[in-house]
């Protein structure tokens, strides 16, 4: 008989054994350069975010960080790309809110994006200003939906094209407050912003970044942000929820996420020096003067955070009938 003492012995010189080889891989991580997918083209505000994260996260990874841009399909050929990749934490997507919730309820993407990502880390948020044209006579939230209820389905809001967070922050606001508004859509935000700023729409839900401007300059008056906090950048335009609104929030958001399967070990990795790239003074100035607030988060609250919104977005997507059979 083989006695106790012994028993342990050889049971942990096993786990030792088995474990060896895990903790070697994990202790060589990152082995070669990073690929961080951005599922855009270059020069937008993701591709932006991604070589501003990238270069950091790479001074800290020991390897480079290579952003690699595959615009398409709204978001679906980047995150596709990354979900069929090896799971071993050297191909990343910068997900945003439109991969991870918003077109897989709308399209067939070809991936789950709960089940086929793991969420790493949150990188930044960037809120929407619902604005106006300075001929619109509401002055603030509540009077634009007093309107919308004196005249159900004529208050109409422009936005980037059907399914995109513009549109999507309108359906979301008409559904709570229970009224009907009328949604224009167009081809890319930048015709849509360019009729509200003629008045020929009165209103649509705008970034931040380029709502700032033309509500600085009196070209447009902006009735609220639709983030959790005021923004610095606008502190005296109050919130969607100090409007009266309590649990209206919508924003832009953009996060880390690696294939499922990718090792617990390389994850709390990357999450670990993305906090730390995040939290620095210089990186928290430079994402805010972009019209970012960074973000930073555990693996498990961003877990929880990306299945609450994809969950939220199913059902303005349900409710807007564009969900497809």
């Amino acid at each position: 008989m083989i006695r106790a003492p012994r028993l342990h012995a050889l049971a942990a010189t096993a786990v030792l054994a088995l474990a060896a080889p895990f903790a070697q891989g994990q202790a060589s991580y990152p082995a070669k350069p990073v690929s961080l997918v951005v599922p855009y083209p270059p020069g937008g505000s993701a591709d932006i975010l991604a070589r501003a994260i990238g270069q950091k996260l790479g001074e800290r990874l020991g390897q480079s960080v290579i952003v690699d841009n595959k615009p398409g399909a709204g978001t679906a050929i980047g995150a596709k790309a990354v979900a069929s990749a090896p799971a071993d934490g050297h191909t990343l997507l910068l997900g945003t809110v439109s991969s991870q919730a918003i077109n897989p309820g709308m399209n067939k993407v070809g991936y789950d994006p709960i089940k086929d990502f793991v969420a790493v880390s949150p990188v930044a948020a960037i809120p929407f200003v619902l604005v106006a044209h300075p001929s619109v006579p509401a002055k603030s939230v509540k009077e634009v939906l007093d309107m919308a209820r004196a005249s159900p389905g004529k208050v109409g809001y422009a936005s980037a094209g059907p399914g995109t967070s513009n549109h999507l922050a309108g359906e979301l606001l008409g559904s709570a407050a229970k009224v009907q508004l009328l949604h224009v859509p167009y081809k890319g935000s930048a015709p849509a912003l360019n009729d509200v700023l003629a008045g020929h729409v009165p209103m649509m839900f705008d970034l931040l970044a380029t709502a700032v401007p033309n509500v600085q300059s009196g070209k447009l008056k902006a009735l609220a942000v639709t983030s959790r906090q005021r923004s610095p950048l606008l502190p005296d335009v109050p919130t969607a929820r100090e409007s009266g609104l309590a649990d209206y929030e919508v924003t832009a958001w953009f996060g880390i996420f690696a294939p499922a399967g990718t090792p617990a070990p390389v994850v709390q990795r990357l999450n670990t020096e993305l906090t730390a790239v995040l939290k620095a003074p210089e990186m928290q100035k430079r994402l805010r003067d972009l019209g970012a607030e960074p973000e930073t988060a555990s693996v498990d609250q961003y877990t929880r955070y990306v299945q609450d919104e994809s969950t939220k977005w199913q059902g303005v997507l349900r409710q807007a009938g564009l969900v497809q059979p």
